[in-house]
């Protein structure tokens, strides 16, 4: 990897581990292998390299909720998404970054955050809409509404998984969800 690819990668990390406020031009090159003259060959200083960093980070997430485009059922593909391993201790990349004041004040950093949640609640709305339409969930179901809640769910197991140091809270709130969009399935196969 290139040092332009060194500092991105480091600077991604370490916006995972520590927030934007807390990371230094310095740790970043530490952590990266590199001097400062890479540094500055690439990037004209820290909110620079953040943006990039955040971007692919946010690109990454937006990635993997592409499968809820994927093969099978438009339920099957919730679950599957539902169902990614998803390091809660560790917190959500992009979520986490909701967190640091100075990201929230930053209207490009910010709006790199919103952007990735948004096209994964599109596509979220998208699925869910397509399995209300295959009489998968109830028709009474707002795909704008559960998307969501789905997201807000993934998310707080995010934060709980934090707050105890464990990821059984994580894998919890992933059953739980999964659980909800079942009975919501099991309703609708009732009423048919």
């Amino acid at each position: 990897m290139d040092s332009r690819g060194r500092l991105t990668g480091a600077m991604a990390e370490l916006l995972w581990e520590r927030g934007y406020a807390a990371t230094s031009p310095r740790d970043v090159m530490a952590r990266a292998g590199v001097g400062q003259g890479s540094m500055y060959h690439h990037f004209a200083g820290k909110h620079e390299l953040a943006v990039e960093a955040l971007s692919m980070v946010a690109t990454d997430l937006t990635g993997e909720s592409s499968l809820l485009d994927g093969e099978g059922s438009p339920l099957e593909r919730m679950k599957r998404y539902l169902s990614l391993p998803r390091p809660g201790t560790r917190g959500c990349r992009v979520g986490r970054m909701t967190q640091d004041p100075q990201v929230v004040a930053d209207a490009q950093l910010i709006t790199i955050v919103a952007d990735a949640f948004e096209t994964m609640l599109a596509r979220w709305e998208q699925t869910i809409a397509e399995a209300i339409a295959a009489g998968e969930l109830p028709a009474s179901t707002v795909p704008a509404d559960l998307a969501r809640t789905l997201a807000a769910v993934i998310q707080g197991g995010y934060v709980l998984a934090r707050a105890q140091g464990d990821q059984a809270p994580m894998e919890a709130a992933i059953r739980g969800a999964i659980g909800l969009v079942d009975a919501a399935h099991a309703t609708t196969a009732a009423d048919h």
